[in-house]
């Protein structure tokens, strides 16, 4: 008997859940802030916004600022590819990519 071509095949499908809203994202990247060792100890007193800086005001140097978002990589279970990491400098600016993110979780 002939078997179909269809049976013996597997079809790879993708299922994305909803979104994370901007809260959500901004929540869960403020707590990754306060949990990273490197902040100075006047940081986790300061309320920490979207307009926070990781140079400026965290008082981040850029390999401080990579291991951050390495740690904001493995919370949403992303890769930030080299050239979007380069570019964010803000906790708005990370809330933003990962909020449009479809792969964030």
């Amino acid at each position: 008997m002939g078997r179909s071509v269809m049976s013996n095949t597997i079809l790879a499908q993708r299922f994305y859940s909803a979104n994370l809203s901007k809260d959500q994202v901004s929540q869960r990247v403020i707590d990754v802030i306060k949990a990273f060792d490197k902040n100075s100890p006047n940081i986790t007193n300061k309320q920490i916004s979207s307009d926070t800086q990781f140079h400026k005001d965290l008082g981040l140097d850029s390999l401080d600022t990579v291991e951050l978002l390495v740690a904001i990589e493995e919370e949403f279970d992303i890769e930030i590819p080299d050239k979007v990491a380069d570019e964010l400098r803000s906790v708005g600016e990370t809330v933003d990519y990962i909020a449009s993110n479809p792969d964030a979780n």
